[in-house]
This record gives C-alpha cells, structure tokens and sequence, in this order.
C-alpha cells in the first residue's frame, strides 16, 4: 500500500460543505487534502437557497459577488390558503447588506466553490473513497481507494467529515444519528411553468388540505415544486411522472398554471437526525454527516457551510500553534446548539404545513393570517430563516458582557457594514476591535498582534469596546474605559484556548 505525504487537514466530501470548508482553511495557510467518491461535480440543483448570514460569511473571501451574479434573488415569501393569500413575508427588512435569499442550483454553488478553490491552489481528488481510518492523540490515518481498486494509507493531522448523510466517518466511530423518517412521501420537480401567478422573485407555498405545495423560482420560467403526497409501502418513493406534477398543481396550486419540460424529478423521504457531539477527538463532523432535517427554510446546505466557518478559524490558529488545541472544544457545542434550533424550527414548519385534520387546518389559517399581519412577527420569520437571528449566546468563548450601552452581546452577530472590509478576512484569522483609540487599546494591539487586526476599528456605539471574533460574532463587550477585560480574554485564548 502507498503512502502519501502527511497533511494537516483531510477532508472527506466535496460538496458544499467541504468545499468552504477548504477554501476557508486554504485561505488561512492550513495545507488540506479534500477528497470525494464521486466522479464529478453533482449536475443536480439540490440545495436551491443560499441565505443572507451564508453571503456574509462568503464576503470574507471575496467570492458572493460570483454568487450574485449567478442566482436569483427572492424577496418575499407567500403562503396560500383556500384560494387566497393569507401571508407575505418580505425579506427586505433583513438587517444586511443581502437582504433576500438567493436561489442557486447546487451544482452551481459546487462549480463557484470549486473554482474558488482552485484559485488558491487546491484541486479536488475524485474517485477517491475513504473507506477507514484511525486516530490517536498524534492524529489521523486513513485508508483510501483509487478507481482503479488501489489502496493508498493517508496521513493527517486532523479528520473533517463532510461526506453526507450516509457518512462512512460517522459510522466509523460509531455515533448514533438518533431521530426519526417522516411518515409521508415527498415529490420534487424542477421545470418550467407557464402562469406563475407572483413574480419570479417570490416564492409561493399553498396550504392545501390534502397537503403542502411549495414552488421556488431558480431561474427564468424555471421552478422547483415541492408537495408531500402519503407514504408509499416501497423502501423509496417512486420517481413522479410529469403528468403526475401537472395533477399536483391542478389540485393543490395556482389555476392555469402549466409545467413542461422537466429538468429533475425525484421522490424524496424527510429524515430528521443528528449526532450529539460533531467532535470524536482529531476527527469533527460538519454537515449532513452531523445533521439532516426537512427541507422547510432551505437551510440544510447553510447550516453546513456555517459549519465549516465555525471551524476553519478555529482550527487554523490551532494548526498555526497561535491557540491550544482546547479551542476546539467551542465547535462541537456552539454548532450543536444552532443545529438543535434549525432541526426543531424546520420540524415545526414541516408539521404546520402537512396538518390533515380539516378542522385544525382551519384554525390554523385563521391563527396564521392574523399572526403574519403582524410586523414583528414577519421580520422575526425572516431573520430566523435568514440565520441573521442565529448566535451563540451560550459559547463557552464568550467573555464578559456590556449591558448599560445598546450594542451587541457576547455570542451575537456583529451587522457587517457595506464599503468596510468584512471581520475574518484576509490570510490570517484575527479578530476585531471595535473601539476607541486610547492607551489601552494601543496597547492590546501590541501585546496581542498575532490575534488582533492592526488597526481600530469604529465603536458600535458610543462608550463601548467590544471584540468581535473572525467570524463575526461578539466575544466580549466592555465600556472603552475599562479595555483590560479583552486583555484578559485574550490571554486565556492564547494560554489555554477557553476561558475556564
């Protein structure tokens, strides 16, 4: 068996997830393997919507201006019930500069990823199969498989499972994927339509009592159609037939409204499972390897990618001995905690939109009509969808809070500003200081220059400091006269990586 070169991160999976994960730590000097079973790129759209949190977190390398280019942007969101529309929720009050969702085929977001990737010097390995590993405390040895049935043993520093729902890593180390099969089947079309009756820059979901009828535009007269249908007794739904689409929209969606030429038809099942820890040691899951829910929000392919930048900070300080290796401890429990709140918020969507009981969908109408006419509501519904609203207010990083002057807490999101470069870019990842300049603050940036950008940046508001991690969230906020708690939290990341 051969042996190749030992790198310092290997990934398994080159789809989304592992993509950005790549770049990421490409960008920040860590050298990576990525590797993938599969031939080529998947051609399938798949994951459609990328969210306003994922472009921000995508500015940091300058890649979303592609992105933009590429997609269409979604402003608004509509539900329909019993021929009339209850509900818009408008995405344009999203507190960012990507104030909609942006559809995009996942081949596309594959192609613009892996080209960003390539930019910078990394080439996927296809037809390469991961198919066993082992870890200890000096890291990672895995046995792959080429197409032509060879074997070649791989050493890394560390492991990263991006390989999907069917993770062979997971397995391997024998976590349970605990959660449950929905009991309905699902129908999936991409194709044209013809009397679409809202603009193509929103989407449309029909409350119907026999079920739910979703329809997402992609491009130009091109849609995708979601409907759940009951459960079929075969071990995988049957693949629909375009005829049996076009009797989906005549029962359930608009009137005169006609579907032609398909791209993609599948029959789907929603499985709702996670793992307990994303961390076994050298070896961390991300993605779909760690978590699957329904497809209600579109956040399954943005969770995963933010996964990833989670990750690739922390793991590159590591990697480049700034920080102890217990900074990587945070991972495991900040994206735990967020992949609870997205599974249980898209369940529970999923749940209102399939109710059978006539009676309930009723009520349930009736509720969400008045509900949705409320402004806070709606912009609570689009922040939550967006990942805007989505923190880690329990982080085991976070630092000591500010309460007394308005501005972000420890674990929150910091607003990117258009025009200002964006926090955790560049070829290092360091955080920010929002601050004034003062002796103290001067001072941090000496003592701390291998963690701290170079310069100040403005304060969120006035009598405040707060120091905002690389990925854009608030590690701790102090009134700018009293600076020597960041100090201090900063010692602890350097010395010990936590702050217990």
């Amino acid at each position: 068996m051969e042996k190749s070169a030992k790198a310092q991160a290997l990934i398994a999976g080159a789809g989304p997830v592992g993509l950005t994960l790549a770049a990421e730590l490409t960008r920040y000097g860590v050298a990576v393997r990525i590797i993938d079973q599969a031939p080529q790129r998947t051609d399938k759209s798949k994951a459609l919507v990328i969210w306003s949190r994922t472009l921000e977190l995508l500015d940091r390398s300058a890649c979303t201006p592609a992105f933009i280019c590429a997609g269409i942007k979604i402003h608004a969101a509509n539900i329909v019930a019993g021929g009339e529309r209850i509900a818009r929720v408008s995405l344009n009050n999203i507190a960012s500069q990507y104030n909609y969702a942006l559809t995009l085929p996942q081949s596309d977001t594959e192609r613009l990823l892996e080209e960003h990737l390539g930019r910078l010097g990394v080439k996927v390995e296809r037809q390469i199969e991961l198919t066993a590993f082992t870890s200890d405390a000096s890291g990672i040895e895995a046995t792959l498989r080429g197409p032509d049935g060879g074997e070649e043993s791989a050493e890394a520093e560390w492991l990263l499972a991006c390989d999907g729902a069917h993770s062979v890593i997971r397995r391997g180390l024998g976590l349970p994927f605990s959660g449950e099969t929905l009991p309905s089947d699902w129908v999936l079309a991409d194709c044209h339509l013809q009397g679409y009756p809202f603009p193509e820059s929103e989407i449309a979901v029909y409350w119907h009592q026999d079920g739910v009828f979703a329809v997402f535009p992609i491009s130009a007269g091109r849609f995708r159609i979601i409907a759940d249908v009951p459960a079929g007794k075969a071990d995988h739904p049957a693949t629909p037939t375009l005829d049996e689409v076009q009797a989906l929209i005549d029962r359930r969606g608009p009137t005169r409204c006609r579907a032609s030429a398909p791209f993609w038809l599948a029959g789907f099942r929603i499985n709702e499972r996670k793992v307990a820890d994303y961390r076994a040691g050298r070896v961390f899951l991300l993605g779909d390897a760690a978590h699957i829910h329904s497809p209600a929000g579109g956040q399954g392919m943005n969770t995963g990618m933010q996964d990833a930048f989670n990750l690739a900070w922390k793991l590159a300080l590591v990697c480049a001995k700034t920080c102890p290796e217990h900074l990587l401890d945070s991972y495991s429990t900040e994206r735990s905690a967020v992949g609870d709140t997205v599974l249980k918020a898209a369940g529970r969507l999923t749940k209102l939109a399939t109710l059978r009981n006539h009676g309930i969908q009723a009520i349930r109408n009736l509720v969400a009509h008045a509900a949705f006419g409320l402004a806070p509501v709606r912009h609570a519904l689009a922040d939550a969808m967006s990942e805007t609203s989505l923190g880690y207010q329990r982080s085991p990083l976070n630092g000591p809070a500010l309460h007394f002057i308005p501005g972000p807490s420890p674990g929150e999101r910091v607003v990117p500003v258009a025009g200002q470069p964006p926090v955790g870019g560049g070829n290092t990842p360091r955080f920010s200081l929002f601050a004034e300049a003062n002796e103290g603050t001067a001072r941090l940036l000496g003592q701390f220059a291998q963690l701290l950008e170079p310069r100040l940046r403005a304060p969120i508001n006035a009598g405040g400091a707060w120091l905002v991690r690389p990925d854009g969230y608030v590690a701790c906020a102090v009134a700018h006269d009293n600076i020597g708690p960041i100090g201090q939290y900063l010692e602890a990341v350097l010395q010990r990586g936590s702050l217990k």
